[in-house]
């Protein structure tokens, strides 16, 4: 989704915002959604406290997120504007996924696939990034990306999802 909507920015643009004042602002678009991408994974990922009976540790990641956010907004808002706030909620939301993470290995370790999971994370974060800021407005070229990743992401799930069709 982030590498689709990334991909088609420009396309959505109209339909989504309406006045073109704020059009200015589409290049905090990736970044905001790497950002609740990463918010999505911090709430799968804060099962662990839920079920150990350690909701304490929600509030406690919740606050140090927050924290994070003003510190960051406090320090280079005046200079970057709505741009430092956009970079403050992605840095915060990435750290309260890795500390929910981590607490989360320590009171509830859970297998997860960390090469597969970085390696999809990598590619759509690198492929969003050219698409939007490299070749922004090229859709053919945008398009065969989103492709090539959507082929690997398959190729690389064809077993597990050949096994939970035949279930």
């Amino acid at each position: 989704i982030l590498l689709a909507v990334v991909v088609f920015a420009d396309v959505l643009k109209p339909l989504i915002i309406r006045s073109e004042a704020y059009w200015e602002a589409m290049w905090i678009v990736p970044i905001i959604l790497l950002a609740n991408f990463f918010l999505g994974i911090y709430h799968n990922l804060s099962v662990w406290y839920k079920i150990t009976d350690r909701t304490r540790f929600g509030a406690y990641i919740s606050v140090f997120g927050a924290i994070v956010t003003l510190v960051i907004n406090f320090m280079f808002i005046k200079e970057y504007s709505y741009k430092a706030s956009a970079v403050a909620t992605l840095i915060a939301y990435a750290t309260m996924m890795l500390l929910s993470y981590y607490f989360g290995r320590k009171y509830y370790p859970i297998p997860y696939n960390l090469k597969k999971i970085g390696l999809y994370l990598s590619i759509s974060i690198g492929l969003s990034a050219l698409s939007f800021y490299q070749y922004r407005g090229e859709y053919l070229i945008g398009i065969a990306m989103l492709i090539v990743f959507l082929i690997l992401v398959f190729m690389l799930e064809k077993n597990r999802l050949k096994h939970l069709l035949n279930q």
